[in-house]
């Protein structure tokens, strides 16, 4: 196992970490379910823990707030003290600055420690960072878990832009570490290589989730797997994935949600080699060409500069086309009709068109906007 030095912590951390998302299930269903096949997930992460793994992450929802629970289990018989122990304040159900205590010393309860090392303020993007986190003063009860001892080290995680990410690391003092979704199809996605960037050079330590893309990175399609199956060092996609990331002296860790323990065997492998510096010119041009074969697999040469925007019919048109370039790139229409079905609002889908062409009209791209809302309503919508 390699280690880094975690921000400006007087601490390392190992370069993978446990995520607590996607732990084994009775029922199969990896992400969600509360039948968590607890006997499995806690030989999971003792195995992983023996092996020089020091930093698991969880959640207040993950698998229906069980994994807490589990995880609470597993890091019983003096596995608790060879780990740092990482969950999340979930900003999606606090009302009012109680909510923080009372969260806080649920999940205590929950994971039988009485403290957490890394405590994240979960998801943040502008809407909860003004709505909750500052509208409730949320800063300030977290000033006083640190004082008390019940967390250790505050950060944040964090789905939005760039300019919102930097808005948020700048707005507190009080920010060890803060967690990232990167990948190398995601470099200018959400905070992307300028907000890790922006993070270490202040100091932050910064994890990272999604290095697979929810796995599927770990299993792109035909061509693209025939791509890299071609490179001489022959490494997986899984692993040509991780070493990308490992790559960057700016990550310190990188969280994996393992579902089985061949995924825990093959990620500690991985693990023992990750180096800064490691990919050479060809690794690299082989990580662009990787690149280029999603992109072109994109449908519509969408920008998202939201010129269409606002449509006076309220369809939100880049959400739509990004969901539905989603599923084409990835192979993943299931992935993509859920979230289109979960995140957008039924007058947000494309289904909602009238054929206006007002957007049309504004667009830089010269996209036939009105062509496209009924194909990306059947194949996510249906």
């Amino acid at each position: 196992m390699q280690y880094r030095t975690f921000g400006k912590l007087d601490w390392k951390a190992s370069v993978l970490g446990f995520g607590c998302m996607r732990l084994p299930t009775k029922d199969g269903v990896q992400h969600g379910s509360p039948n968590v096949d607890e006997p499995e997930a806690i030989r999971m992460l003792r195995h992983a823990i023996d092996q020089g793994v020091n930093y698991v992450d969880t959640a207040y929802p993950y698998h229906s707030g069980q994994s807490e629970v589990v995880v609470g289990k597993a890091l019983r018989d003096g596995y608790r003290e060879k780990v740092r122990l990482a969950t999340k304040l979930p900003i999606f159900i606090v009302q009012g600055p109680q909510d923080f205590d009372r969260i806080l010393n649920e999940q205590l309860t929950k994971l039988q420690t009485d403290h957490i090392d890394f405590y994240l303020m979960h998801g943040l993007s502008r809407a909860t960072w003004t709505n909750v986190v500052l509208k409730h003063n949320l800063l300030a009860e977290a000033q006083r878990a640190l004082a008390d001892g019940r967390i250790r080290h505050l950060g944040f995680s964090f789905h939005d832009d760039y300019a919102c990410f930097e808005e948020i690391v700048n707005g507190s003092d009080l920010w060890s570490f803060c967690q990232i979704q990167y990948n190398y199809m995601f470099i200018e996605n959400q905070a992307g290589t300028r907000g890790l960037k922006l993070a270490a050079d202040k100091g932050l330590a910064v994890v990272i989730m999604e290095p697979l893309m929810g796995g599927r990175l770990a299993t792109p399609p035909p061509a693209i797997a025939e791509t890299i199956a071609g490179d001489p060092s022959h490494r997986s996609p899984a692993q040509l994935a991780f070493e990308w990331l490992w790559d960057q002296p700016e990550v310190s860790v990188v969280l994996s949600g393992m579902s089985d323990m061949s995924q825990v065997v093959e990620n500690l492998r991985f693990a023992d080699s990750a180096r800064v510096g490691k990919l050479g010119p060809a690794d690299q041009a082989l990580v662009a060409r990787v690149r280029e074969q999603y992109e072109a697999r994109v449908a519509i040469q969408c920008t998202k500069c939201g010129y269409c925007m606002p449509c006076p019919n309220n369809i939100n048109i880049p959400a739509n086309f990004e969901l539905f370039n989603y599923a084409n790139a990835y192979d993943d229409v299931g992935s993509a009709k859920f979230r289109y079905n979960f995140l957008l609002k039924e007058n947000e889908r494309a289904g909602a068109c009238i054929d206006c062409g007002t957007c049309e009209e504004l667009c830089p791209q010269h996209i036939v906007i009105s062509d496209w809302m009924p194909k990306v309503s059947a194949l996510l919508g249906s």
